[in-house]
């Protein structure tokens, strides 16, 4: 069993939890989250009395899952991001899960 943790910016929700769909991920948790970028360019576009917090809308979500439905959503994650025509990637890490109950 693997900890998968995917985080998106929230444009492309509807299209992670249809990847999560295909690789038949059925349980999962998530949450809206605020994305940083430390970037030059995004800080030179922030005005100095911006209404806006900085952060971008984004996604986190997560699964206890197994292995072979971790390597066919990293599949299409790449596959997704190949053809973006954003710096916004869709991003994903496991962490291996020691013990559990």
């Amino acid at each position: 069993m693997k900890l998968l943790i995917v985080t998106s910016v929230e444009h492309y929700h509807n299209e992670v939890l249809e990847l999560f769909k295909k690789a038949k991920i059925e349980s999962f948790s998530g949450s809206e989250i605020d994305g940083y970028k430390t970037a030059k360019s995004l800080l030179i576009t922030n005005s100095w009395f911006s209404s806006k917090s900085g952060g971008a809308e984004s996604i986190l979500l997560f699964s206890f899952t197994q292995d072979d439905k971790v390597d066919i959503l990293f599949e299409l994650i790449r596959e997704f991001n190949k053809h973006l025509e954003t710096s916004n990637p869709i991003k994903a890490v496991v962490v291996p899960i020691e013990k559990h109950i």
